[in-house]
């Protein structure tokens, strides 16, 4: 990728401004196995060893360094020149998100510090960077080891095997600069309202005081509402009615386009796009409904993980290319699976129509440490601000199998505290096993015995238990059982005896898709069940259960599959 920037695509689509630089592409690198570079003079320095490629993790071949042992800590280091003009107010330095702990300094001066490898944060450099050359470093820790940061399927030893995955460390998505005026919005929220044909909004700001925020929708490139609001207080709150109403769905995404300014008199002094899509969530009885038709969510487990970066897609078309792929498999939405997902997978998801659940990637987090509450509320608060407006994102999960041995009060504060900053969308608060308050009760079941498996569920058509496969959920789960979130998981590859699967490897791809089929309708004709999530949609590392290879290869007929998992489900006749 010399000469090339890599990843070059706006990295946050939901707040567009006009001004800003990427800076993916080369870094000065240098790994710190014994976490000594401050005391070696790093924030200083005028060279690190080695040259990295920026977004991608140093364990990645993407990223030129191709490190797979720990690394406690790492440093990167890049001169940027800075336009005189845009130093004027206020100058934000962007990361998508760094593993774990991170300190970064501008010209040798630290200009802040920010823990949680999934959320994004920026620092105002304004004050210390200078006209022309400024050179910027920065230090991440990362002890997946520790038990006290979340991370995901990243494996705490040094050979990968079964669900644990190619650690990442440092920066592993875009960073960029941002010039913006005295006053400018940090804060964006919108909630599509349905019923009324409105979309209602709000923003915080950061600077001086200014007189009004104007908003102006349109769609399709007609306008069809405007309202402008006083700003009291740093923040201002705001409805506009629409005059033509789009729901969004999978059959038709359609998204509003929605101008944001701030005026000060006749100035502008911060203006920017995004977009929404109004469409309504309920759940009824366990059973989620969108616009207020019931729909049976067609899901496929997707973690995230690409060959070459990791954590990191190589470009932004594989995110369309995975989504897509999923869609031709049948498929109408995702768990994106113990991982935070990149502003740009769920953008193309917004515009495809592609239903998504959103969750954390708790795993490595000491759950049963009850200090362990900030770690997870910190981040996952984060990652609800940024992702919050996204129509796709139909529910949220904090949290996959909870373990028995776990504190239950950091579950139900996370699942209270989601209900309270998003009381729009449904919250599963941990995936399968021990549940503890829920506003949909799920299972996980890779039982491959299809007979076996339709038994188990077909008594939930009458209101009786399951006798369930593993210690599900405490003695009052609340909601009915309506949601199988993990099953399947077919051991499939056909051309290779290495790796793993669940259960027996089918002896054909006919007894393969027998086996899927059996198991996919076991849960789409039953009428007590109204979500089934696939595992997977494409291999990982030794882990060979994907329809697809880890390079998205279909390993089955696409149009076989699709025939199975599309076709109707009894709660939608």
């Amino acid at each position: 990728m010399t000469g090339e920037i890599p990843r070059p695509e706006h990295p946050r689509p939901q707040r567009r401004r006009d001004r800003w630089r990427s800076l993916n592409g080369e870094w000065a690198f240098e790994r710190d196995p014994g976490k000594s570079g401050r005391e070696r003079g790093l924030p200083d320095a005028d060279h690190l060893d080695e040259t990295i490629t920026v977004p991608f993790p140093p364990e990645s071949d993407a990223s030129g360094i191709g490190d797979e042992d720990f690394m406690p800590a790492v440093w990167y280091r890049r001169e940027v020149d800075v336009p005189a003009d845009w130093l004027s107010d206020h100058l934000l330095l962007h990361f998508g998100a760094v593993d774990y702990e991170t300190e970064v300094w501008v010209n040798g001066t630290s200009v802040g510090t920010h823990r949680g490898g999934y959320s994004p944060f920026a620092f105002d450099i304004a004050d210390v960077a200078e006209p022309g050359t400024n050179v910027i470093t920065v230090c991440a820790h990362d002890e997946v080891r520790s038990g006290e940061q979340p991370a995901g399927k990243q494996s705490t030893t040094y050979a990968t095997e079964g669900v644990h995955y190619q650690r990442i460390t440092g920066i592993w998505q875009s960073v960029w600069l941002e010039p913006l005026g005295a006053t400018f919005v940090d804060r964006l929220r919108m909630q599509p309202d349905l019923a009324a044909g409105a979309i209602h909004g709000s923003v915080e700001l950061i600077g001086e005081p200014i007189d009004a925020l104007e908003v102006r929708v349109a769609f399709e490139g007609e306008r069809v509402g405007t309202r402008t609001v006083p700003v009291i207080g740093g923040r201002a709150d705001w409805t506009v009615e629409l005059a033509a109403v789009h729901p969004w769905s999978p059959a038709d995404p359609a998204l509003y386009d929605v101008t944001i300014r701030l005026h000060a008199g006749d100035a502008i002094v911060d203006e920017f796009e995004t977009y929404t899509g109004i469409r309504s969530i309920g759940v009824d009885d366990g059973i989620v409904s969108i616009n207020g038709e019931p729909r049976f969510q067609r899901l496929v487990l997707d973690q995230g993980y690409h060959p070459e970066g990791l954590y990191t897609a190589p470009t932004d078309e594989a995110f369309v290319r995975d989504i897509e792929l999923a869609m031709d498999f049948g498929f109408d939405g995702a768990r994106l699976h113990q991982k935070v997902f990149d502003p740009r997978y769920l953008y193309h998801a917004d515009r495809l129509g592609f239903l998504v659940w959103g969750e954390f990637g708790d795993w490595k987090l000491d759950q049963s440490d009850p200090a362990m509450l900030g770690r997870v509320l910190d981040e996952w608060l984060a990652i609800i601000g940024r992702d919050v407006n996204h129509p796709s994102i139909v529910g949220w999960t904090p949290f996959n199998e909870s373990p028995a041995g776990r504190h239950p009060d950091i579950q139900r504060s996370v699942y209270r505290t989601t209900k309270a900053v998003d009381p729009t969308r449904p919250v599963i608060d941990t995936s399968g096993y021990r549940h503890v308050e829920t506003d949909i009760l799920d299972i996980h079941d890779y039982t491959q015995d299809v007979e076996t498996f339709r038994t188990r569920y077909a008594v939930l058509a009458d209101r009786e238990p399951i006798e369930p496969p593993y210690d599900h959920w405490d003695d009052d789960p609340g909601p009915p059982l309506t949601n199988v979130s993990e099953f399947g998981g077919i051991w499939w590859n056909p051309n290779d005896d290495e790796g793993w699967g669940y259960g027996d490897r089918p002896e054909s791809e006919e007894a393969f898709i027998e086996r899927y089929r059996g198991l996919f309708e076991a849960l789409l004709k039953n009428p007590a069940i109204g979500m089934a999530c696939y595992t997977q949609l494409y291999d990982i590392e030794s882990e060979v259960n994907g329809l697809a290879t880890f390079d998205r290869e279909p390993k089955v007929p696409v149009e076989t599959i699709r025939e199975i998992t599309a076709q109707p489900a009894a709660i939608e006749r």
